[in-house]
């Protein structure tokens, strides 16, 4: 009865805090401004379905993939397990399921077993990885401090898991012997004779505070890893799917158009509407781009939450592998924390961020001083080729391009900045348009 009351007690405390940090995930968001999705649904299931589920693009590098792939169908099945678990601890029984299922459950913790073994190669694999074979994507500057600590973490969390379910299960193979009333017959394919290995010739008092240990550690381990995750990269393992079900459907090489700059340019040409009213010139001038994560769109900000930082779209960023200062994954990474920021304040109530103190500060009424300039150097943006080579590789189909776009939109068409170097061709574009200015008429060989 103590247990069960305890246990309930830790689930409720657990999984209200989950639910606080992940409501402010979602409140971080829905920051940025809403996109119209478009294309059909269909397509967007399939990219979830082969991309997030079926971890398609993972497999462009094999290796990593086959380890990857192990931990994560592990980490589903285990969730199986997980379920009993609950059972057990609310209604204070032991293996709920074994006569519920008979031989289907020696299967199912079989299999879970057999998963979990290769997830704690993969894991040790990964590991050394990082660690030792000193990986160069895993040495970038953005990876030092919080975000290598953060992959080592996770790490550690999934060891402790596997050594848990293993003690829980290979004491709990011994006890059968000496308490088969309390402790049910089972035959898994790893404990039925590695517990008996380690465990045999303990005390049944002993073996019963090992069994609780792993049962307890288990649950605990769950609970630590689901309050954990908001803060951490592995986040993934949850947005990738909305992710990839709200990703843009267009080619890769299309950018987001812009109506005021479309029908400006028609104009300067004479392919305007000639019945469209003329502009208000005493209006307000748009603002283009952005140069914060409220000008971002959802669909930015929800790929920054779901960034792996596997580094994947930087090794392959021609930009800084020849030495230049851009990387994909820093991008990502910035305006996620810089969405962490402004979500914070903006929570806080407090009115010094406030444009206008004498109303009360809200997404409208925001302004701390900062940008994502003060994350994102603009060197670093004049870097990019535009390539999409980080927007393929992304496994989980996240598009950095956009988010560099924007800002470079906002500082040319916005802060009229940008490299000295690209002004005489935008000028050029402007005045006379064309890329070279020369003092001919642009179509004066027709004349001819």
């Amino acid at each position: 009865m103590l247990q069960s009351i305890v246990f309930s007690l830790v689930s409720i405390l657990a999984l209200g805090y989950a639910f606080f940090q992940f409501r402010k995930v979602y409140q971080n968001i829905m920051l940025g401004e809403a996109e119209e999705l478009a294309g059909p649904a269909a397509d967007r299931w399939r990219n979830m379905t082969l991309v997030a589920l079926g971890q398609k693009k993972m497999f462009k590098r094999l290796i990593p993939a086959v380890l990857h792939f192990a931990l994560y169908v592990a980490f589903v099945f285990t969730q199986i397990e997980l379920i009993e678990i609950f059972i057990d601890g609310v209604f204070g029984v032991h293996r709920w399921f074994v006569d519920k299922l008979g031989p289907l459950y020696n299967v199912i913790i079989s299999t879970i077993e057999v998963l979990s073994v290769l997830a704690f190669v993969a894991t040790l694999i990964f590991l050394i990885r990082r660690n030792a074979l000193r990986i160069p994507r895993f040495r970038k500057p953005e990876m030092k401090g919080w975000p290598e600590l953060d992959a080592n973490l996770i790490l550690i969390f999934e060891i402790i898991l596997l050594i848990c379910i293993f003690t829980m299960n290979g004491t709990d193979a011994v006890l059968q012997t000496m308490d088969p009333e309390h402790y049910p017959a089972t035959n898994f394919a790893v404990t039925s004779w590695l517990g008996p290995a380690i465990f045999g010739g303990m005390e049944e008092g002993t073996l019963k505070i090992l069994e609780r240990i792993g049962w307890w550690g288990h649950i605990l381990m769950v609970f630590l890893f689901l309050n954990y995750l908001p803060k951490s990269k592995h986040l993934h393992i949850l947005l990738a799917f909305p992710n990839t079900y709200f990703a843009r459907l267009k080619p890769k090489g299309e950018m987001l158009n812009m109506p005021e700059v479309m029908n400006e340019v028609k104009s300067m040409m004479g392919l305007g509407d000639p019945d469209a009213p003329e502009p208000d010139m005493n209006a307000e001038l748009p603002e283009f781009g952005a140069n914060d994560i409220l000008g971002m769109s959802r669909i930015d900000l929800l790929g920054a939450y779901s960034c792996t930082e596997c580094g994947r779209c930087t090794s392959v960023c021609p930009a800084n592998i020849t030495g230049k200062k851009l990387s994909p994954r820093k991008i990502v990474m910035d305006v996620r924390d810089r969405t962490e920021e402004v979500g914070e304040k903006i929570r806080s109530g407090n009115a010094e961020f406030a444009k206008d103190d004498s109303q009360p500060l809200s997404v409208d009424n925001f302004d701390d001083g900062k940008t994502l300039w003060d994350y994102i150097s603009r060197e670093e943006i004049h870097a990019c080729t535009t390539c999409n080579a980080c927007v393929e590789a992304c496994p989980v189909l996240i598009n950095p391009l956009e988010m560099i776009t924007k800002l470079r939109r906002h500082e040319i068409l916005t802060e009229a900045a940008g490299p000295q170097d690209w002004l005489p061709l935008f000028n050029s574009i402007e005045n006379q348009q064309r890329a070279w200015s020369v003092g001919t008429d642009r179509t004066a060989w027709a004349q001819e």
